[in-house]
C-alpha cells in the first residue's frame, strides 16, 4: 500500500507492518524491503535490544550483588535515542544510526539486555527465593509492562486522533495504522488488549511481555542445563522458519516482531547472564574471532552501501543477492542474529566493564535514559510523532529536522534525569535494606 502521505518514512512502516499471507512475507526486491520488518520503532524496555551492548566481554563477569553493570544502561540509553532518530522522517542525524551500515538494528540491543537483566535479577530470585516467589516477581514485572502498554495505546491514539481532527488531515490515522480503531473502536479496544493490534512504533512492548511471561519456565531449565535450554531455543528458532510459524495479529496479517523467532535472542541474552558469558571468554578473546567479526561487519557494511548507492549494485553477485535476499527483520533474520553476534564480540574486546569513560558526564544521560527506558520508551514515542507532524506542517528543511532530533534528545534525558532524582529522593531509605535479588536496577536498568 502506497500512500501519498506526508513522510516517505511512515509510509515504509505501514508497508513493512500491514497484514500480508505469510507465504509471501519473503516475496519483496526493492531496497527498503531488502530488511523486512516493522521501523526501527519499536522498542524499549523491551527489550530489547542492537550488539554494542553485549555485556559477554571475555574479562566479563556478573555484577556482583549492589553493582551497577553502566554498559547495559549505556547501550540501552544509546538505542533509544536510535529508535526515536528513526522514527522521525530522515535527516541529517539518521545517517549516523547502526541501521545504515549493518544488518542489524536497535532492536537486537534491547531484546538481548533485557534477556540478560531479566536472568541476572530474576534468576537470582529463583536461587534465593524459590521458583514460586521469582515467579511471582516476574509475574508482576509483566503486569507492569502491560500497564505501561495500555497507557501508552490510549494517549498515542489520543495524540494522532487530536492532531488529525485539528488539521483536518486523515492522513496522520492511516501513516499510524489506526483506521481500524476509529471504524470499530469497541472491537478494536478488545484486540489492542488481546495484543494482537497496534499502531506503527508500538510492536516492541508486546514482544517483551509474552517472553517475559515464559521466563519462569526458561530461567528453571537453565537451573538444570543452561546449554540445553539454549538448544531447544535454537530448535525452536529452526522450526520457526521450517514451519512458518507466528501469532496472528488484527485485522489482518501477523505480528511485526514474531515472538517464535525473536525468542532465540532473549534466552542467549539470559544464557549469557547464566554463565554462557565466562565459558565464551576464550573463545572470545582469540584474535581469530576478532577478525572474523571485522571481515563480517566489512561485508555487511559493503552489502548494505549498495542499498543507497545503485552505481554498486554490481558489486553484488546475482546468486548471493537471491540467497541473501530479503533479510527478515519480522522472524530474525539469521544474517541479523549473525551480524549482531559480530558487533557484540568487538564491543565486548575494546569496551571493558572498567572502561573509566563509563563515569563521564558526557555519557551520562545516555546512562540515565537506559536505567529508566519504559519511560523513556513511551516517551520517545510521543515525541516521535509530534517531530513528525511539525516537519509535516512546517516547512524548516535539514536545519528544523536536526532541531527536532536534538530537541526530543535533550527532552528524553531531562526526563530520565527528573525520573532518576524522583526516585533517588522518594526511595533513599528503602533501597539500603532492599535485597539485591528483587532490584532489577543492580544489574543494569530495569529487568
Amino acid at each position: 500500500m502506497q500512500l501519498a502521505c506526508i513522510s516517505g518514512a511512515y509510509t515504509i512502516a505501514i508497508e513493512e507492518s500491514a497484514g500480508r499471507p505469510c507465504s509471501t512475507r519473503c516475496q519483496m526486491t526493492s531496497v527498503a524491503d531488502r530488511i523486512v520488518g516493522p521501523p526501527l520503532a519499536a522498542a524499549a524496555e523491551v527489550v530489547a535490544h542492537d550488539a554494542a551492548s553485549v555485556p559477554s566481554a571475555p574479562a566479563i563477569s556478573l555484577p556482583a550483588a549492589g553493582e551497577r553493570e553502566l554498559r547495559l544502561d549505556l547501550f540501552r540509553g544509546l538505542a533509544l535515542w536510535l529508535i526515536f532518530i528513526d522514527h522521525l522522517p530522515p535527516n541529517l542525524l539518521t545517517w549516523f544510526t547502526i541501521r545504515n551500515y549493518g544488518f542489524s538494528d536497535a532492536t537486537e540491543i534491547f531484546i538481548f539486555i533485557s534477556g540478560y537483566t531479566a536472568a541476572f535479577v530474576y534468576g537470582r530470585a529463583m536461587r534465593e527465593a524459590g521458583f514460586v516467589v521469582a515467579t511471582a516477581r516476574i509475574l508482576r514485572r509483566v503486569w507492569q509492562i502491560y500497564v505501561a502498554h495500555v497507557f501508552l495505546f490510549t494517549i498515542f491514539l489520543a495524540e494522532i486522533s487530536y492532531v488529525a481532527t485539528s488539521f483536518e488531515n486523515p492522513l496522520y490515522t492511516e501513516e499510524m495504522g489506526i483506521m481500524d480503531f476509529l471504524k470499530e473502536p469497541d472491537v478494536t479496544i478488545v484486540q489492542a488488549l488481546l495484543l494482537r493490534f497496534r499502531p506503527v512504533n508500538m510492536d516492541v512492548l508486546p514482544l517483551y511481555i509474552v517472553l517475559m511471561l515464559f521466563l519462569p519456565i526458561i530461567l528453571w531449565l537453565m537451573r538444570r542445563s543452561a546449554d540445553l535450554t539454549l538448544a531447544l531455543s535454537v530448535v525452536l528458532y529452526a522450526a520457526t522458519w521450517e514451519y512458518d510459524l507466528y501469532l496472528s495479529a488484527y485485522p489482518n496479517g501477523f505480528w511485526a516482531f514474531n515472538p517464535f523467532a525473536w525468542q532465540l535472542l532473549f534466552v542467549f541474552g539470559a544464557w549469557c547472564a547464566q554463565g554462557g558469558a565466562q565459558r565464551m571468554s576464550r573463545i572470545l578473546s582469540s584474535p581469530i574471532t576478532l577478525w572474523i567479526s571485522f571481515a563480517y561487519l566489512l561485508a555487511a557494511f559493503v552489502v548494505t552501501l549498495t542499498w543507497y548507492l545503485p552505481q554498486l549494485s554490481h558489486l553484488m553477485p546475482r546468486r548471493l543477492e537471491q540467497w541473501m535476499y530479503p533479510i527478515n527483520k519480522t522472524d530474525l533474520d539469521v544474517l541479523r542474529f549473525a551480524h549482531f553476534l559480530a558487533l557484540a564480540a568487538v564491543t565486548v574486546r575494546f569496551l571493558p566493564k572498567n572502561w573509566p569513560g563509563l563515569k563521564s558526564p558526557w555519557l551520562r544521560p545516555l546512562i540515565l535514559c537506559g536505567q529508566h527506558s519504559l519511560e523513556i520508551f513511551c516517551l520517545g514515542v510521543f515525541l516521535a510523532f509530534a517531530g513528525h507532524f511539525l516537519l509535516a506542517e512546517l516547512s524548516g528543511g535539514a536545519g528544523l529536522h536536526f532541531v527536532i532530533s536534538i530537541s526530543g534528545i535533550l527532552i528524553m534525558s531531562a526526563a530520565a534525569w527528573l525520573i532518576s532524582w524522583y526516585k533517588h529522593s522518594a526511595d533513599k531509605n528503602a533501597s539500603r535494606t532492599k535485597g539485591a535479588g528483587g532490584n532489577a536496577d543492580m544489574a543494569g536498568g530495569e529487568a
